[in-house]
């Protein structure tokens, strides 16, 4: 079958070849591009909380090149960008994800909640009223760039490179740019690391520059890893997640009024705007470890798995109506836009938090906030793995 995922019409709107490969089988066999052998693609909703969750699909994808040499040969990503703790298995996931949690729980985000409210604050002072301008450029990116960049201790000069390198380590399609953004982060967080060793600060990565796990320190190599993967995920996510919630409102005035006026609701209906337009639609890469069955398919030791998110989270058997954004639905929370099981994304609830203030910021002060341009002339990122938009002009 041929793999309707890399049809550039995909970016602009997934969801319909989402749909049409769920309603044959929830698992599909498609091509890789890497000597015939094809990987799966996991469509359906309970299929992809299984696979979430299944050990038997690993994430160490050293181990699975190392397998398959010719697969990766051609590729030069920079270690610490392939081998991050998102593409670990335990116990070494367990023993990294041990050391960041502590920065993200509900307690420490809670404290963060004040500067978040003030930069964004900041952000939206500088909007031209009555002039078009990009949402994205204007607080989509900006915002969660300069929290994730203040928790880490990244000097404000050095922010744009690290955005500029983020964004280009998700060219798809384009290897040569994802490798060379690649060596570009890491060279800069082995920079920045060995300079707050001497002149150690309070941020989050001078805490894992001290980090001790009992008697088992952090290599390096997973040092840079972590700071990298921090950097990346702590913004990436956000951004893409302000971008598709803002524009699924200014598409029905009726849902982008009620939260204007019961900002109270806002929280709940995050998870209704994150099962709607997923900001990450694909999971990252997994692969069998031994044969099994998943959706009815029979998937061999060794294959490639990709666990479709957005495609999830549009399957009518668990969210009837699923095309409709519905803010009243009383299981949006079920979604899979943050992952599931071991591997669900740390960051969750830093995003929602950044997501709640600016989304009722902008709201409260920019009431007669519109679309500038008609939603089919909006420009979507050439990536499989998050779904975003490159810009988002409006009229405040």
């Amino acid at each position: 079958m041929t793999d309707p995922t890399r049809d550039p019409r995909f970016f602009q709107d997934p969801y319909p070849a989402y749909a049409a490969l769920r309603a044959t089988c929830p698992v599909q066999a498609l091509p890789t591009g890497s000597g015939g052998r094809p990987g799966y693609l996991v469509t359906g909703y309970a299929e992809a909380k299984e696979a979430l969750v299944d050990a038997r699909l690993s994430k160490d994808t050293a181990a699975f090149f190392a397998d398959h040499a010719g697969h990766g040969s051609r590729r030069r990503l920079h270690p610490a960008v392939a081998h991050t703790m998102l593409a670990a298995d335990p116990p070494r996931h367990t023993r990294l994800r041990k050391l960041v949690t502590n920065a993200f729980t509900t307690r420490a985000v809670t404290q963060l909640r004040p500067f978040i409210a003030r930069v964004t604050d900041e952000l939206l002072d500088r909007w031209p009223v009555g002039e078009e301008f990009d949402f994205v450029a204007g607080l989509a990116v900006p915002l969660p760039v300069i929290v994730i960049c203040e928790l880490l201790g990244v000097p404000e000069p050095e922010r744009p490179d690290v955005r500029r390198w983020s964004a280009e380590l998700f060219a798809a399609g384009q290897p040569d740019v994802i490798d060379a953004a690649s060596h570009a982060m890491a060279d800069y967080m082995t920079g920045l690391i060995a300079a707050k060793r001497l002149h150690p600060g309070g941020s989050l990565l001078d805490r894992l520059i001290a980090a001790r796990d009992g008697d088992d320190h952090l290599s390096e190599e997973e040092l840079v890893s972590l700071a990298v993967l921090l950097l990346v995920a702590g913004h990436e996510t956000t951004t893409n997640f302000l971008g598709n919630a803002t524009l699924a409102l200014l598409q029905r005035p009726t849902e982008r009024d009620r939260l204007r006026e019961r900002p109270q609701e806002i929280p709940a209906a995050l998870d209704e705007l994150l099962r709607f337009d997923s900001p990450v639609t694909t999971a990252t890469f997994r692969f069998t470890t031994q044969s099994l069955t998943l959706g009815g398919a029979d998937l061999p030791a060794g294959a490639p798995v990709t666990v479709a998110l957005g495609a999830a989270n549009r399957d009518p058997q668990r969210f009837p109506s699923p095309d409709l954004l519905d803010l009243d639905r009383d299981n949006a929370a079920a979604h899979l836009a943050f992952g599931h099981g071991i591997h669900r994304c740390v960051g969750a609830p830093l995003a929602k938090a950044e997501a709640e203030i600016a989304l009722r910021a902008v709201l409260t002060r920019f009431p007669g906030l519109r679309l500038a341009a008609p939603p089919e002339r909006l420009e979507w990122r050439h990536t499989r793995l998050v779904r975003g938009l490159t810009a988002l002009p409006v009229l405040a």
